[in-house]
């Protein structure tokens, strides 16, 4: 194993000599939120995508180009969730090294930082990933999740590498806002701490014990604007604030971003294996100090047609096996469905969740997001493989108590993040941002799209033309009840928005966060696998069977008019829409 190999530069010595005289380069290469785009193909078709293949074609033209002693690979967290081979390593082969662990090692990652869908996987597997990855010699790096018996960290918070005759320092941090994302059961027995001011007092004390020559800062957390306002979003609140730290490596947001200053170098590579993070730094040293200091990142485009076929070749029974499990027919799709259908109104995809969750937990009302941005599922038989484009992620339903103005508020808020405010040039909330791959500009959503909630269960509509706060106006209940916003409902949501995810329910529905424990009525399992048995059970899943009006109610946006401005910001935000 290459890890093996590369361990050997590796120290972990509280002191050493000075580095020698002379001009020393250091190459960083970061991957973040892989989510489990391991091998290049997806499983059905031909069709080849972004891998840890192609990935590690191009670490290895780094390492052969600086020498692997002069280069550090890390990823700053999600790595288990997200495909079928995570999930078949999660939940079904839970006897074997984990597939994920096997990968890693084999590529040489260095270190590795816990992300939030990491957590999300719960005890029985992080806890697995965390001992297997140390048997390697690879930290698993959270340093501000807290044990609360003890007070120490429950993972790794730092290490120190040697590599390019420097003493490097590299410290990480998973997303300090778990509890709006997961809830407490899944990390029980600590708690996750902000990352400023701790980031800051961890670099002081580790500098001062070890002296080293590069202090690295990893964390799965997202760019941000650097304000300071949101906890899961602190990259630039670190860049703008930390001192002494030459690299700052985020994660979370899937944008690949890359700047620096004189001192400092910031690199978010993205997602699904798509990008690389790349960070260059050139150390002159007289008479045993630093004389000179260049430094700068980028973001490297990955090119999927040049995957290392060694290493496909050493995973091809891995593949196979993941294969097998998920191209199994579990029923029929009468239409063709796309995710991004679900950004327009109403759609088949949407509805399809919706009626699962209404139809699992009984419930009056249900709420739901497309969690895939862009994705198809074609007509004719359904593998297992398309419940990971239906639902890439291993959240719970939740059944809570609200009442009617809650829900109506939730609502509004939801479609705030959703629509842009009246007068803009666009309908849907769009935004021109630059692209560091290109230095072009593309057009997305400016907000999550993964917290746009619809309601089901309900007949209504959202008026565009109208300001946030004002535009939904709920007809009644999907049945013809009327609906009132003083009575009481059951509502069916996703744990990640139960548990406080995109601050709807907090913000929007104005339910405290320590209010929420009292709302749920009950936790069922994960969506997914009610999505596979409701399709399991009906075996044809047409519109007319997710589309039942008096189920699932009707909304649409008014008025009629604006159905032109959403189409043309739908073909901004989807090339060859």
């Amino acid at each position: 194993m290459r890890n093996k190999i590369l361990a050997l530069l590796t120290v972990l010595v509280a002191a050493s000599c000075a580095p020698k005289d002379g001009i020393h380069h250091l190459t960083i290469l970061t991957t973040d939120d892989v989510h489990g785009a391991w091998f290049d193909s997806l499983y059905v078709g031909e069709k080849t995508r972004p891998s840890l293949f192609a990935v590690n074609t191009y670490v290895d033209s780094v390492r052969a180009a600086d020498g692997a002693e002069n280069v550090l690979l890390l990823d700053a967290g999600d790595c288990l969730q997200g495909d079928n081979a995570p999930y078949y390593y999660n939940y079904v082969d839970t006897t074997s090294e984990h597939l994920f662990v096997r990968l890693v090692d084999y590529m040489g990652y260095d270190a590795i930082a816990v992300g939030n869908h990491d957590v999300e996987t719960a005890h029985h597997v992080y806890d697995r990933v965390t001992k297997q990855l140390a048997k390697h010699g690879i930290p698993y790096m959270a340093g501000n999740a807290i044990r609360n018996d003890n007070g120490k960290p429950y993972w790794v918070n730092h290490k120190v590498f040697k590599r390019a005759g420097l003493k490097i320092l590299v410290l990480g941090y998973t997303n300090p806002d778990m509890a709006s994302w997961l809830a407490p059961e899944i990390w029980s027995g600590m708690h996750f701490e902000n990352l400023i001011p701790l980031v800051q007092q961890d670099v002081d004390k580790y500098k001062a014990q070890y002296k080293p020559d590069v202090t690295i800062v990893m964390a799965h957390s997202a760019t941000g604007e650097g304000d300071g306002s949101i906890l899961e979003s602190q990259g630039k609140d670190l860049y703008n604030s930390l001192h002494g730290v030459d690299f700052i490596v985020c994660a979370h947001d899937h944008r690949q971003t890359a700047f620096y200053n004189d001192t400092t170098a910031f690199i978010n590579a993205g997602n699904r294996s798509k990008y690389i993070g790349y960070g260059s730094l050139d150390l002159e040293i007289k008479n045993g100090k630093v004389a000179s200091k260049k430094i700068s990142s980028d973001i490297i485009t990955v090119d999927k047609t040049k995957v290392d076929t060694a290493m496909r070749a050493a995973f091809r029974n891995e593949y196979e096996t993941v294969k097998a499990f998920t191209v199994r027919e579990v029923g029929h799709l009468a239409m063709d469905m796309y995710t991004r259908d679900a950004y327009r109104g109403m759609s088949d995809y949407i509805n399809l969740v919706h009626i699962v969750q209404l139809k699992s937990t009984g419930a009056q009302i249900s709420f739901a997001a497309p969690l895939t941005y862009n994705g198809k599922i074609p007509a004719g038989t359904l593998l297992y493989n398309d419940m990971f484009t239906i639902y890439p992620y291993e959240n719970q339903i939740y059944k809570l108590k609200m009442s009617g103005k809650q829900v109506k508020d939730f609502m509004e808020f939801s479609y705030g993040l959703w629509l842009a405010e009246p007068g803009s040039d666009h309908v849907l909330r769009v935004i021109k941002r630059d692209d560091p791959r290109n230095n072009q500009a593309s057009w997305s959503f400016e907000k999550r799209s993964y917290n746009f909630d619809s309601a089901a269960g309900l007949k209504y509509t959202v008026d565009v033309t109208k300001p946030e706060g004002e535009r939904v106006n709920i007809i009644s209940m999907a049945d013809g009840t009327p609906f009132d916003e003083n009575a009481e409902y059951t509502v069916a949501m996703t744990s990640y928005r139960a548990n406080g995810g995109g601050d709807t329910l907090n913000k929007g529905a104005g339910i405290a966060k320590e209010d929420v424990e009292s709302h749920i009525i009950q936790r069922y399992p994960e969506i997914r696998e009610f999505i596979y048995q409701f399709i399991e059970e009906n075996k044809d899943i047409t519109h007319d069977l997710i589309s039942n009006e008096s189920v699932i109610g009707e909304w649409h946006f008014i008025p009629e008019s604006s159905k032109a401005g959403i189409e043309k910001d739908m073909a901004l935000l989807f090339r060859n829409y």
